[in-house]
Parts: C-alpha cells; sequence; structure tokens
C-alpha cells in the first residue's frame, strides 16, 4: 500500500528537524508543522472503531518514523464523545486505540513502542455538544514520549 510520503522524507524529517530550517524540531519532529507526522489524530464515526481508509497515508507515516526510530515510544489514547454511559465509552475509547495500535503494529511497528488506552469521553477536544463538537471527540490520538 503506497503512503504517499516516502520513507527518506520521514529520515530527512528525523535528521534536518522535519525539513523545517528551525532546528527546535530536530529532536520532536512530531511537533514541527511541515512533519509528516504532526497530525497525530485519528477520527472515527458515531459507534465504531474502523480507522478510516482516508487516515492510511497518516498512518503509514507515523509506522515508518517509528520503525527507523525503535527507541522511539507512543502512547495511543482513545477517545469518544458523551454519547453512552461511561462504561461503553471506556470500551469504545479502548477498541479506537487498540485499531490504530494494530494497523502500525502490522506496518512494523514493535508492540514495546506502543501502549494503547482508553480514556473514554473524559478527555474531550470539543465542549460544544453538537455534531460537530462530538465528531472532534470521537477519535484515537498519538502521543510520543520523550
Amino acid at each position: 500500500c503506497s503512503s504517499g510520503v516516502k520513507l527518506d522524507d520521514v529520515e530527512a524529517a528525523k535528521k534536518s528537524g522535519s525539513g523545517s530550517t528551525d532546528s527546535k524540531y530536530a529532536n520532536e519532529p512530531w511537533n514541527d508543522p511541515v512533519s509528516p507526522i504532526y497530525q497525530k489524530s485519528f477520527y472515527f464515526d458515531f459507534d465504531s472503531y474502523t480507522v478510516k481508509s482516508s487516515d492510511q497515508s497518516l498512518i503509514n507515516s507515523h509506522a515508518q518514523f517509528l520503525n527507523a526510530n525503535k527507541s522511539q515510544k507512543i502512547v495511543i489514547q482513545g477517545n469518544t464523545d458523551d454519547s453512552g454511559t461511561t462504561e461503553y465509552n471506556l470500551a469504545l475509547g479502548q477498541k479506537r486505540s487498540d485499531a490504530v495500535r494494530k494497523l502500525l503494529s502490522l506496518l512494523g511497528v514493535s508492540e514495546s513502542q506502543m501502549e494503547a488506552v482508553s480514556f473514554g469521553k473524559e478527555k474531550p477536544k470539543s465542549t460544544s455538544a453538537d455534531d460537530a463538537g462530538r465528531a472532534e471527540n470521537r477519535r484515537a490520538d498519538i502521543v510520543y514520549i520523550k
């Protein structure tokens, strides 16, 4: 499956701060707005834990970076909107983080580099109760550990 991001682009990002002329991102390319791994959130449909095909190239970029940086660890945080019970949302959030972890694993990322956790509805990105706000909260976030 072609990701649209070449491995040497990720390696160049690692070496030169993701192509940025500012070296402050040299050790943290995931924080560089021009990096292929800057986007770290994957959004899900209501009541779903299926990673969207439109996110495949982003998943590939993260996998390439993690495969080139075997000591780098991440936490994948599963989140939900505020619909449903606390127990249901914790389980759904876990399924979302596990889905991202599984895809990264299938792309060669070591299980020892990843941890999948759930916050359920406890860590909203949006406090808006409308459909758009709820959609922002149905996500899994990759957090790079320093």
